[in-house]
């Protein structure tokens, strides 16, 4: 089987922004080649954390640009994924700088695509004792209290590395209480909730738009061994829940938080947590306006490279 690669080359500041565009148009295999993100893990880590490192991506990591990678059958009409996926870019061009915003085909033996990432793909550590493995590595846990999540890259948004999803987890882990109930609007890859649910959420709920999404969230929440605790649906969090919640997560992008915002309270217990990341740094005081508004105390806030998540409680 042959696949088509679409390259999308942008900025770090609109990956998350163009990834979740690229979930809601139907294409939920993505690969994300951000040269920031070495030159980031490589500050904060030792060298013997490596076991690999692409040389290709050393020689590149002093560059802003970043490269989004699509994967489609050859069989599927792309051309018109190209046309949604050029209209998704001059929409989000209206509020961020997406660079050259260009779209490069080719095309790809299956066996080429499935192992060309594999070579930099490494376990890695999330906060206090999560960590995030692919499924062929091999990784023996150095202690008890250490969370493993099995995801691997390629298959839906969302597999830890990004700094949005890596704030959201470490929020999680730090506010997290034995048996609470967790909500995870637009769940993606399933890894917010699934990390939930491994930190001891006595329930799970994950909801998308995307039928793909939900579809590869199921996947991993199977391989990680937790579909007793989380269920995923396909839908609206208003029209498919109607419960309440310990801890309402939303990693998605800041137009959506401030809609979420407006009602997110219905969903959540009293003295419940509302976690909410994706927030370009440049949409903050947007955000903290609306959360004030609609009723919300911000009581943290994290901040890693252009990105912002935060945690909030219904004000007393």
């Amino acid at each position: 089987m042959k696949w088509v690669r679409l390259t999308i080359s942008t900025k770090s500041e609109a990956v998350e922004a163009i990834s979740y565009a690229l979930t809601n148009i139907g294409i939920p295999t993505i690969e994300i080649d951000d040269p920031n993100d070495i030159a980031l893990t490589m500050e904060k880590k030792n060298k013997t954390d490596w076991d690999y490192i692409d040389e290709e991506l050393l020689k590149n990591k002093d560059t802003d640009e970043v490269h989004i990678k699509a994967y489609l059958p050859e069989d599927t009409p792309y051309e018109e994924k190209i046309i949604q996926i050029q209209n998704s870019l001059n929409h989000i061009k209206q509020f961020l700088d997406i660079g050259k915003g260009t779209v490069k085909t080719d095309i790809l033996h299956e066996e080429e695509w499935a192992n060309s990432w594999k070579k930099y793909y490494k376990p890695l550590k999330i906060g206090k004792n999560i960590l995030i493995k692919p499924s062929w590595e091999e990784y023996t846990p150095r202690d008890d209290d250490e969370v493993i999540i099995e995801m691997d890259p390629g298959m839906a948004f969302g597999t830890g590395t990004h700094e949005t999803t890596s704030m959201c987890l470490e929020l999680i882990e730090k506010y997290i209480a034995k048996g609470d109930v967790v909500f995870d609007i637009g769940c993606g890859s399933g890894i917010l909730g699934i990390a939930s649910a491994k930190l001891g959420a006595s329930s799970v709920i994950g909801v998308d738009l995307d039928a793909n999404a939900v579809k590869v969230a199921k996947n991993n929440v199977n391989s990680n061994n937790v579909q007793h605790i989380m269920k995923l649906y396909e839908g609206n969090l208003l029209d498919v829940i109607d419960q309440k919640a310990d801890i309402v997560v939303a990693n998605i992008i800041a137009d959506v938080i401030i809609e979420l915002s407006q009602s997110v309270l219905e969903f959540l217990k009293t003295n419940g947590l509302f976690i909410a990341s994706g927030i370009i740094r440049e949409r903050l005081q947007d955000v903290k306006e609306a959360m004030d508004k609609n009723g919300l105390d911000i009581i943290d806030l994290y901040e890693k490279g252009s990105w912002c998540a935060l945690a909030a409680r219904m004000k007393e």
